[in-house]
């Protein structure tokens, strides 16, 4: 088959795609690629551009590495995928043992999906799931910060920002969930008790109510990369313990050394009910996600 010209891939485009967050009438035209290598993007034209975003976040060992090359290639020649019900292989049972080893303590099952948002739904689920079979079926809300983040599926667009975020638009048909301030301790800041004061309140009067506390752990990524104090992280999880409330730790993006720790939530020395990955999981390779708990 012949290679197309640039010109022909972005006339192809402009008929067929739809990118992400972009829209039909006023959308940028985007840069055709015809290759990668390590940090580097070599566009059609043969400009390279350095990836300073890592493919959003998920290229962390660079484009084209030779082992991840080598592996994806190896497990084709054996098989492609294989549909999870009543059926496993050494693949998945692996992956998973490897995960429960990294992940933080008392995490030692695993849900596998397809991306981000669907492994922040099935934790969402699991939340919910858990609350009714413990005959609280009351406790149907989650409580989350401003300013986060977590994918654009439905139930996970219902925790992001509703003001500041990309969803609004999607406000009257989202289910509704209860938005605490964002984190107002810095990293590197001292953490005082009056940090956590609105949250607090929150629970303090609608604890009843709540399945689950969804957070980026130390780092609000989309929301405007703001780091916070990791004893904010660790005072959260101590009021996730005193109201019997699930931690759900949203690490799509900051998992597997993003933040100098393999899972950011390490930083504040803390283990969260359920565990979110993806991006990083696969090198960018292919799109897979993960979501561990108790």
């Amino acid at each position: 088959m012949a290679q197309l010209s640039a010109e022909q891939i972005s006339t192809l485009d402009q008929q067929h795609v739809w990118h992400p967050y972009s829209s039909f009438t006023s959308a940028l035209t985007p840069f055709p690629v015809a290759s990668t290598s390590g940090v580097r993007i070599k566009l059609a034209d043969g400009r390279e551009l350095i990836d300073g975003m890592a493919s959003w976040w998920s290229a962390v060992h660079g484009y084209g590495h030779p082992k991840l090359k080598q592996a994806a290639h190896d497990q084709i020649e054996t098989m492609s995928h294989v549909m999870f019900g009543g059926l496993t292989h050494e693949p998945a049972v692996t992956l998973c043992e490897k995960l429960v080893k990294l992940a933080p303590e008392g995490l030692n099952k695993v849900f596998i999906s397809d991306s981000g948002s669907v492994a922040v739904e099935v934790a969402i689920k699991m939340a919910f799931q858990y609350s009714l079979s413990q005959g609280n079926k009351q406790k149907n809300k989650l409580l989350t910060v401003k300013n986060g983040y977590h994918g654009d599926t439905f139930a996970t667009m219902a925790t992001c920002d509703p003001v500041n975020g990309m969803h609004h638009m999607f406000e009257n048909v989202l289910s509704k969930h209860i938005f605490a301030q964002a984190p107002q301790c810095l990293f590197g800041e001292t953490f005082e008790e009056h940090h956590v004061a609105d949250i607090k309140q929150k629970l303090e009067s609608q604890h009843h109510e709540i399945a689950a506390i969804i957070l980026e752990p130390i780092v609000q990524g989309a929301g405007g990369m703001r780091f916070y104090s990791p004893d904010y992280l660790k005072r959260i999880r101590g009021l996730c313990d005193q109201y019997n409330i699930l931690l759900i730790a949203d690490e799509i993006a900051t998992g597997f050394g993003r933040t100098g720790k393999m899972f950011a939530c390490e930083h504040a020395g803390i283990s969260p009910d359920i565990l979110c990955v993806g991006k990083a999981l696969t090198g960018g390779f292919m799109s897979l996600a993960a979501t561990l708990c108790t």
